[in-house]
């Protein structure tokens, strides 16, 4: 495989990323003659792998590093943005999927409003963020540093309510599962540290820590060790099923936005109005 799909090697040997990549398209569906857009795909490869299931999509991330790794996997009509505003036409997609972003940025409410904007009537919106968990991974992963500040988070993450709250009005929630227990990310506290060792003294973005192609080439050899005790890996990940009364470390929710026309909306604030008279 050429250097230019190094984040196609990593997607295959990722518990969490391929785990990911199921969990967003089982609720997104047939994309087919439908224009789509995703943010925050890191690395590139679950934009690249949209675009295979069909559509029209384009992509979009925080940072410069994020923005030039996904043009290298798929080409154009991919866009750098800064959390707040966007590129892209009123009413220009039937769906939108925002994958680990809205806890990067601190501007979340003013960019679900530019969501609401960009989507049309009735169009999709697919959100994954980490679940709010205070547990002893969590307070496992601080004392070893892995901390919201060191992964580029301005807020540790959601629940289903604070998400409600935050999409207001604009958005109807569809469907809402958290996923990725302790076993898988167990595994990845344990993955991160050792990347952060290796990495040590190489600051962090805003989207925290980015493996890139050249750190692949780096460090080869210590990857295909890592492909060898990959089923390893991957047995220990399947151990989450066990606990399936637990919630897991991601959520994930499907909304479809609402827009009201003008004269909707003003009988509605009229209407709001009258009950705070």
């Amino acid at each position: 495989m050429t250097e230019k799909h190094w984040p196609i090697r990593l997607f295959e040997k990722s518990v969490l990323k391929q785990r990911k990549y199921r969990e967003i398209t089982e609720l997104l569906g047939n994309c087919t003659g439908l224009h789509c857009l995703d943010i925050g795909a890191d690395n590139g490869v679950i934009s690249y792998l949209f675009r295979r299931r069909g559509g029209e999509w384009k992509s979009a991330d925080l940072e410069a590093d994020a923005v030039r790794s996904i043009r290298e996997l798929v080409g154009d009509n991919v866009f750098q943005i800064d959390g707040k505003k966007t590129p892209f036409a009123d009413n220009q997609f039937d769906r939108a999927v925002i994958i680990d972003f809205l806890e990067h940025i601190e501007s979340d409410r003013e960019f679900v409003e530019e969501l609401q904007r960009i989507l049309k009537p009735g169009g999709e919106l697919i959100i994954n963020v980490p679940f709010v968990k205070n547990s002893g991974l969590r307070k496992l992963r601080l004392a070893i540093g892995q901390t919201d500040e060191k992964h580029g988070h301005v807020r540790h993450g959601y629940t289903v309510e604070s998400l409600r709250e935050l999409l207001g009005d604009r958005f109807s929630m569809v469907a809402a599962k958290t996923y990725s227990k302790f076993f898988s990310e167990f595994v990845d506290t344990v993955l991160t540290f050792a990347i952060d060792w290796l990495k040590k003294g190489q600051q962090s973005s805003q989207k925290g820590r980015i493996v890139t192609g050249n750190d692949l080439a780096r460090y080869q050899k210590l990857f295909k060790l890592y492909s060898l005790i990959y089923p390893i890996v991957w047995a220990i990940a399947q151990l989450d099923n066990l606990l399936f009364w637990r919630s897991g470390y991601m959520l994930i929710v499907k909304t479809q936005v609402i827009k009201l026309e003008r004269g909707d909306r003003g009988r509605k604030q009229a209407a709001f109005s009258g009950q705070n008279n």
